[in-house]
């Protein structure tokens, strides 16, 4: 039986696989990072089940739950490329979660606040884009099919791991792209591009949010552009109730992923107790 030792042939060979699968960029770039670290771990050590399981109480000093489970992922659909089956490992058990925690959880007003800094600081592409991602909850690297023509159609299709959606323009958002567009003779192509023609990196637009937060006066943990679409998310839950057409909306092939994006804080899940009104103590009975 040969050894199995991980090295860099197989790395590429495996992130060629993902490409070829097309998966995200984002997708294979995390994978292929989450790889590499457990072959500095291994050292050149033959892959065992014993090695995968010291590597995993390794991750567990030092990550929280999550994210070891979301880098043991990784490692296990690896192993299964290679048919190191025997080497698969189990994710820890984690209880679900009812609710997001109060420091990443962007209100409405918060994101209004972002929108106004954003016009404030004369930064008239973020203005428009912030308000474009939200109030459609596509994800930041879908900000380049919206087009020119599109706008036209009053529609997008966005393509994204291998499947392809339709969303709307409201009547405002439409309103306020129109009026981008001809202010910056843009009249073809994606609308959100760079002085090159390019359509913007989500890493610049990364940046541009966090350069809100001081005159938006939002923390900086809320401020992100996946926060955008989980905004969409609550909002369009809270309005419509409908989880299966939230989950069309926003390209999800399983509700589960979509109940992730209407928890709310916990909040309002206090405000829920506190109206469920069952504790007398210190109150005078009727």
């Amino acid at each position: 039986m040969n050894k199995r030792e991980i090295n860099q042939k197989l790395i590429v060979n495996y992130k060629n696989h993902l490409i070829d699968e097309e998966k995200s960029l984002a997708t294979i770039t995390k994978y292929i990072r989450d790889i590499e670290k457990f072959y500095q771990y291994a050292d050149k050590k033959e892959v065992t089940k014993e090695l995968v399981k010291l590597y995993k109480e390794e991750l567990m000093k030092s990550y929280k739950p999550t994210s070891i489970n979301s880098m043991l992922a990784a490692l296990n659909q690896f192993f299964e490329y290679n048919g190191w089956l025997e080497c698969k490992i189990k994710e820890l058990k984690i209880q679900k979660r009812v609710f997001l925690e109060e420091s990443k959880e962007l209100s409405k007003d918060e994101y209004k606040r972002l929108v106004n800094a954003a016009r404030k600081q004369k930064n008239e592409r973020l203005y428009v884009l912030l308000q474009a991602i939200c109030s459609t909850g596509i994800r930041v690297s879908e900000h380049r099919y919206i087009t020119v023509q599109a706008l036209k159609d009053g529609y997008a299709q966005i393509y994204n791991k291998g499947k392809v959606r339709e969303i709307f323009f409201s009547d405002d958002l439409k309103r306020i792209l129109l009026k981008y567009c001809h202010k910056n003779k843009i009249e073809n192509g994606a609308i959100f591009v760079t002085r090159s023609g390019r359509p913007l990196d989500r890493s610049n637009i990364w940046k541009a949010m966090k350069d809100l937060c001081d005159d938006a006066k939002v923390e900086r943990s809320k401020v992100y552009p996946h926060n955008l679409r989980h905004l969409f998310a609550v909002t369009y839950y809270n309005l419509k109730k409908d989880i299966a057409r939230l989950a069309d909306l926003l390209g999800h092939s399983s509700m589960d992923t979509t109940r992730i994006y209407t928890m709310s804080s916990g909040r309002e899940f206090k405000r829920y107790f506190d109206q469920m009104d069952l504790v007398f103590s210190n109150r005078k009975n009727n």
